[in-house]
């Protein structure tokens, strides 16, 4: 009876991370279209929340000097690459796409493991990455000469390739226990991922250029107006704070399978609530697409993970959930 309520209760929070993670971009693009730099909205974001995960990053900060080049490597690309790229991709596309795009990531990391570390990857995992490239084609409309914009879906590759490096971040945390040694504390990683993404953030959007003014008025979501100040909070408490926070415990909790199942619902919420929120609906192609997209990432994430020292790899985000540390999702968005 308990085990089946302690059961429940992960995939309650696996569900909440996946809606948390799944409404930062309906919340970032009425404030986008409102006025403010996709920068800039980054920036409020990721400073937001590191002042809120500051006490956090205090009680972990051994890792400062344990563990230097993970935390850098964190901020910059899980933290400031994946959510500068990804906003930037939402102002010029519907924010499923730029999503499902970004969904990409599990096969950009197979081509990692077979290109880059040459090693060979499992079928099952190839069936994956070739879905998920057919999905895109759905989702971009290819036989229309790519009708949406090119430099949006060029951000939203750039944020999945930003992700790539957070899988391979991500598995030094199997590295470790492979040696014996207490992988890094997820939470205390976050935390100082957020401080270092708020950092490189201030130097490059340079928010004392940002028109403030805009969070005193209110933005359009369909016709409907809403106070701009609420959908920071939005960005800034469920969308980056309790996102992170719930997947990571759900991820330890629960198996990698149902972990990436429930994963997976994030682009799905995000289509949904783009569609009912800001009215961006999408053909029936791109539908199909994006189940396509979102079937050939589960298949890649749900190989049977194999040991880094094994002769085959397979799905990235597998070897990820496997060790359960830093991934709060397929995504970080």
């Amino acid at each position: 009876m308990y085990a089946s309520q302690g059961r429940s209760a992960s995939l309650g929070l696996a569900l909440a991370s996946a809606f948390a993670f799944g409404g930062s971009g309906v919340a970032a693009k009425p404030l986008i279209e409102a006025g403010l730099d996709p920068l800039h909205v980054v920036w409020l974001r990721v400073a937001g929340a590191a002042l809120v995960m500051l006490p956090v990053a205090w009680r972990h900060r051994e890792l400062v000097r344990s563990r230097p080049v993970l935390l850098l490597g964190f901020g910059l690309l899980a933290v400031a690459g994946v959510q500068a790229f990804y906003f930037a991709a939402i102002s010029r596309v519907p924010v499923g796409v730029a999503l499902l795009v970004e969904y990409l990531a599990p096969a950009l990391v197979l081509g990692w493991v077979r290109f880059v570390q040459r090693r060979p990857v499992t079928r099952r995992a190839a069936v994956g990455v070739v879905l998920a490239a057919g999905g895109l084609a759905c989702v971009v409309e290819v036989w229309s000469g790519l009708s949406f914009d090119a430099w949006g879906l060029l951000f939203a590759l750039g944020a999945a390739c930003c992700q790539v490096g957070y899988f391979v971040l991500s598995d030094q945390g199997s590295a470790d226990r492979a040696e014996g040694e207490e992988p890094p504390n997820p939470v205390g990683v976050i935390a100082y991922g957020l401080l270092v993404g708020a950092v490189v953030l201030t130097a490059i959007a340079r928010p004392w250029g940002m028109d403030w003014s805009v969070l005193a008025g209110t933005a359009g979501m369909d016709g409907r107006d809403v106070p701009a100040w609420l959908l920071l909070v939005w960005i800034v408490l469920l969308a980056t704070v309790v996102a992170y926070v719930t997947g990571v415990i759900s991820v330890r909790l629960l198996s990698p399978a149902v972990a990436g199942v429930v994963a997976c619902l994030e682009a799905v919420i995000a289509t949904v609530l783009a569609w009912v929120m800001l009215g961006e609906h999408l053909s029936a192609p791109q539908l199909l697409g994006g189940a396509m997209v979102l079937f050939g990432a589960f298949i890649a994430q749900s190989s049977t993970p194999r040991a880094p020292t094994g002769p085959v790899a397979s799905g990235a985000g597998a070897g990820v959930r496997a060790e359960g540390e830093l991934s709060a999702g397929s995504t970080v968005t």
